[in-house]
């Protein structure tokens, strides 16, 4: 049994919002927790942000496939639910001039009892959390490649200028390549799920430490928001923290 909190955040300099977010839970127990960015600097971020989380939440509530029984059959059930969106997205934009070169980062969970698949394009970013810390996504970015090539190493890429340039975002291209990722709560309590917005801005050692905190799981999403914004809030701050409540600190 999980309980969560959502945050969504203009920042401090941004007019728009281009991020989307969402819970839903069917009543098999099934949930899907979503984050997208929409393309910053690119026009009608916000609406391919929307279109993946609309489309992505009308599946999982109208679909009673029974895919959803195991684990294989839920990651495979995402993953192409989200390569039909991409294709959506895409179609839009093209037939669409004012939408043109619109784009979003997408983390799509699907957790049952425990155990959890998602889907990750992009540069948000999901994290388990209990007494240490685990990114389980690697940013989809231009500096990733270079330290992947070894041009440049990790503590390099940190202060890269151009660190949140993304090589593969959902609906940018008619085909988009999607990364799966198992995960489970047996030793961490916490997942966290959050644009880039909040973790270009705050360090993962900071980040652990508020959701381990006594504090309400509402505050807990409140202050990570807050100290983003303290700390620049140049971009739109988003956020999906869960907790496992017969685990929570």
């Amino acid at each position: 049994m999980f309980e969560y909190v959502i945050e969504s955040d203009t920042g401090k300099i941004r007019v728009v919002n281009e991020d989307s977010v969402a819970v839903l839970k069917r009543p098999d127990g099934l949930m899907l927790a979503i984050v997208a960015d929409g393309m910053g600097g690119h026009k009608a971020g916000d609406v391919a942000s929307k279109m993946t989380v609309d489309r992505l939440s009308q599946y999982f509530l109208e679909d009673e496939d029974a895919s959803f029984l195991t684990l294989d059959n839920r990651r495979q059930w995402l993953s192409d639910r989200v390569k039909t969106i991409n294709r959506l997205v895409f179609d839009h934009a093209s037939a669409n001039p004012e939408c043109k070169g619109m784009g979003t980062t997408l983390i799509a969970a699907l957790i049952k009892d425990g155990e959890g698949v998602l889907c990750h394009i992009g540069d948000s970013r999901a994290y388990l959390i209990g007494e240490s810390i685990k990114q389980l996504t690697r940013d989809h970015s231009y500096v990733n490649v270079l330290v992947d090539s070894g041009e440049i190493s990790q503590e390099e890429a940190e202060a890269h200028p151009k660190k949140n340039w993304i090589v593969r975002a959902l609906g940018t291209e008619s085909r988009i390549e999607r990364e799966m990722i198992d995960f489970s709560f047996t030793d961490s309590p916490y997942l966290l799920i959050c644009s880039d917005g909040l973790s270009n801005k705050i360090p993962q050692e900071e980040l652990a430490s508020i959701v381990r905190s006594a504090a309400p799981l509402s505050q807990k999403g409140q202050e990570l928001v807050s100290l983003a914004n303290d700390l620049g809030g140049e971009d739109n701050i988003s956020l999906i923290l869960l907790s496992s409540m017969d685990k929570e600190v």
